[in-house]
């Protein structure tokens, strides 16, 4: 990137946030700090009333705006990538939201770029990797409000209902951040009835809305320790298992591995050795017995005896 272009992306970062970070300016663009204060220097001459904070960033000055941004093809066809995305992978207030901002921007393209869009918009495709079991009961439209709660600091209720134990109960939660994992939205609040932190999943809230209540957010966890902690305990309730697999077998394990705590491997002759963490050693057992001879366990020794159960119930269950 030039420096002109990058002049200008710098000019549009500033303006995405209220203070920006002179060492985010630095990791976006891969340059020096050094660097970042001879540009910011360069945009002031230029006339834009940038201000700084010491310790805290550069903000630009209220009321200053950049005209509008054209977008190129390529950041267009991104774009719509996303917007893909959105289709199969958010919920319904989100579709619609991000549907909207697609229109807008499409408002803006060249007629060249509008082409290009169309020509492509039918060769992109996502598809879900599991059907979605969410019922009438389950709208799963709220992801707009949670997201404008969370910006506000606003005290959730909500009607939760639970698979596990059939029964609905209303929640008063303050939500700290929401992520998406195996095709499910999550929500992660201080639950007040539970006094504590809890992981509700988006498509099983019934009823949900916005209270008039805050929370001081700087009080509670923030999303990012949240899921620091759950992958701590994750890892503290794991086993190692090794494993030595023909290699034969290894060209065919491809993704599997992954969904089993693949950690590494060392590669010999005919044989390659897997290191794995895994939490629950029958189901890791039962994925060990599709591969017959090809694996061998080399620890722990326990894994031979529950292999050794479940070749029994097999043949007690087909004999």
């Amino acid at each position: 990137m030039n420096r002109i272009d990058r002049l200008t992306a710098i000019l549009i970062q500033l303006q995405g946030k209220k203070v920006v970070k002179a060492q985010e300016i630095a990791d976006r663009f891969e340059i020096s700090l050094r660097t970042v204060y001879r540009d910011v220097k360069a945009l002031m001459e230029a006339g834009v009333p940038v201000g700084a904070e010491a310790g805290t960033g550069y903000y630009i000055v209220e009321g200053y705006h950049l005209p509008p941004v054209m977008f190129n093809r390529t950041e267009a066809a991104a774009l719509l990538t996303g917007e893909k995305l959105m289709e199969k992978h958010s919920d319904h207030s989100n579709q619609q939201q991000f549907s909207n901002a697609m229109q807008k921007i499409r408002a803006v393209l060249r007629g060249t770029d509008k082409d290009f869009l169309e020509s492509l918009d039918d060769n992109i495709a996502v598809l879900k990797t599991r059907p979605s079991n969410v019922g009438e009961e389950f709208p799963n439209r709220f992801l707009s409000e949670i997201q404008d709660a969370l910006a506000r600091q606003k005290v959730l209720s909500l009607d939760y209902y639970s698979y596990y134990s059939d029964t609905s109960s209303r929640r008063d939660i303050e939500p700290i951040g929401i992520f998406h994992m195996n095709s499910s939205w999550h929500l992660i609040g201080y639950c007040r009835l539970r006094q504590d932190y809890r992981d509700f999943r988006a498509d099983r809230i019934k009823s949900l809305s916005t209270t008039e209540q805050t929370f001081n957010k700087s009080s509670r966890m923030s999303l990012q320790e949240f899921i620091a902690k759950g992958h701590k305990q994750n890892e503290e309730r794991l086993t190692e298992v090794k494993v030595r697999f023909t290699n034969e077998v290894v060209r065919y394990l491809g993704e599997q591995k992954y969904y089993y705590g693949f950690v590494e491997e060392s590669a010999g002759k005919d044989h390659t050795e897997m290191t794995f963490l895994y939490g629950s050693l029958p189901c890791f057992a039962r994925w060990l017995l599709a591969m017959g001879n090809n694996a061998t366990i080399i620890s722990p020794l326990n894994m031979k005896d529950i292999l050794q159960v479940k070749i029994k119930e097999l043949l007690a269950h087909h004999c």
